[in-house]
């Protein structure tokens, strides 16, 4: 195995069926690339300007209530809206369009501008979880949903517009191609006899890719990773959607995503940036229900310090994806760092 460690070569993964270029020997290379901006935390528990802090006014015009939890609400500028046209579009399937509605809503995590998931306690990140498995169920009955994607980015590098803790849920009419590919492994999988995931538990458990766990949820860096220090968060149970969580793998979903972005922040000692989301079983999936395990992706960008991020360029965009450092290397660093008590 140490070979693979020092030479370049590539890894399946098994989710999507893609390969991921390691190049290992590249991790010396000098850089004189960007350089971006630090970022430091909120230092405001309430900022007046601020669109999604608790009574203040929204850019859309729509004034927010004294929310003391959780806030949700549709997005004042929505990606997708419920109804569309219902023309298509195909010229000898080479000009080929479709009509997609959906909803568009964004949940803030606290009326604490202040706060962010690593710094949130265990009780108001427990009515997180709460409210994303609310937010799913009622989504998930709207009768031309087919998928709901939760996901989070934080930090300006990844695009978000706004520094208050929060999150956006986007419940989509067809299944997204992410989640086609990970439907089609998982239930090609389950055709041997198991479950892709719970295997992949089995196998990871106690490992070197492993960065934290509790009784409930594994966090490790995949074999198959991309970004330099990207995770994945698994149940031990099986199950397929997040709303069969039962009430202490709540708790415990709330506790190891604070350790895994505790750790992100104490790598380069400074807010990490990140996309995440929860992948579930769509509502049309072909696979059985047996065959899907629910999961999280993190997908962080910085690469060598809180300056220098990882591009997905050139060779990435035309031909597949490379990474530099090597996941195991990734988890040690994650595994070993320093977190705040608490």
């Amino acid at each position: 195995m140490l070979e693979w460690m020092e030479r370049p070569h590539r890894r399946l993964n098994p989710l999507t069926g893609e390969w991921v270029l390691v190049s290992p020997q590249r991790t010396q290379r000098p850089w004189q690339g960007e350089v971006a901006k630090t970022e430091s935390p909120a230092a405001l528990r309430y900022d007046p300007t601020c669109y999604l802090c608790p009574g203040n006014e929204r850019a859309g015009g729509v004034r927010n209530p004294h929310y003391t939890s959780t806030f949700v609400f549709d997005n004042d500028f929505p990606a997708l809206i419920p109804t569309v046209q219902t023309d298509s579009l195909n010229e000898k399937d080479l000009v080929v369009a479709a009509p997609e509605a959906g909803v568009c809503r964004v949940m803030c995590f606290t009326p604490r501008h202040d706060l962010s998931i690593p710094s949130m306690d265990l009780n108001a990140l427990r009515a997180v979880v709460d409210t994303w498995c609310t937010e799913l169920v009622a989504l998930r009955s709207l009768p031309f949903i087919r998928y709901v994607q939760i996901f989070e980015n934080r930090g300006a590098l990844m695009g978000a517009s706004n520094p208050h803790p929060h999150c956006q849920i986007w419940a989509v009419q067809h299944t997204p191609n992410e989640l086609v590919k990970e439907d089609r492994r998982q239930r090609e999988y389950h055709e041997r006899g198991s479950c892709l995931l719970c295997d992949y538990v089995g196998l990871e458990s106690q490992g070197e890719r492993v960065v934290g766990e509790n009784e409930s949820f594994l966090a490790v860096v995949p074999f198959w990773a991309v970004w330099p220090f990207e995770t994945i968060v698994v149940p031990k149970r099986h199950f397929a959607r997040l709303d069969h969580t039962t009430s202490i793998e709540r708790d415990r979903l709330g506790a190891i995503l604070r350790d895994a972005t505790r750790r992100y922040d104490a790598v380069f000692g400074t807010p990490f940036p990140y996309s995440m989301g929860f992948h579930e079983q769509p509502v049309d999936s072909s696979a059985p229900a047996d065959a899907w395990h629910l999961h999280a992706h993190f997908y962080p960008p910085l690469l060598r310090s809180a300056t220098v991020r990882k591009f997905m360029v050139g060779f990435e965009l035309l031909a597949g994806p490379q990474r530099d450092i090597t996941p195991e290397s990734a988890a040690l660093r994650l595994r070993q760092v320093n977190l705040p008590d608490g």
